[in-house]
């Protein structure tokens, strides 16, 4: 009989927090609570030897060299770690969306958001009942490039995160600016 033992305290924080990122991303734009508040703990979650990661933070740069993966520029990456949109905006043009052939390519933006205030969006897509609306605290601009940039199944995927919240918007979802 194979015997399992019981996931210590950090793998279950990973977990947790794996699991509220994928039903992120399974219902676009609904609310998901995460075990701790801020970015360190998706890093954890998510990075791994396998992966190419950009943060735009010394601590979390620090904490993805920590697994093995490798610390890239914002272009190279897979998963690019922002505390802000408002000073990335013009760097975001390089973000990683993928081919034709190979759209999943494209990168996981996580980023430190507001959400409840700021501009009013209407998302549409898989994993939305109708529609949904909800206020994200991000420029202006960057809903414009997103459109340019995300011609799907081209694109990349949001994991916006305000304290414990995150919310996931995955490439396949329509965006409205209200």
């Amino acid at each position: 009989m194979l015997t399992v033992a019981p996931p210590d305290a950090v793998e279950a924080r990973d977990n947790a927090t794996f699991e509220a990122l994928m039903w992120s991303m399974a219902r676009p734009g609904e609310s998901r609570e995460l075990p701790e508040a801020g970015l360190a703990g998706i890093v954890d979650a998510l990075i791994d030897r396998e992966c190419v990661a950009y943060a735009d933070n010394a601590a979390l740069t620090r904490k993805i060299a920590a697994t093995g993966a490798l610390a890239g520029e914002l272009h190279q990456a897979d998963h690019v770690f922002l505390d802000s949109l408002d000073a990335a905006a013009d760097a975001l043009a390089a973000i990683r969306c993928g081919n034709a052939l190979y759209p999943d390519e494209g990168a996981t933006l996580v980023a430190q958001v507001s959400h409840g205030q700021g501009q009013r969006l209407r998302l549409t897509g898989p994993g939305i009942d109708g529609s949904r609306e909800l206020a994200l605290a991000l420029p202006s601009a960057f809903w414009a490039l997103r459109q340019q940039l995300c011609a799907y199944p081209e694109g990349f995927e949001l994991l916006l995160v305000d304290g414990r919240s995150v919310i996931g918007i995955p490439r396949s979802t329509q965006i409205e600016v209200l």
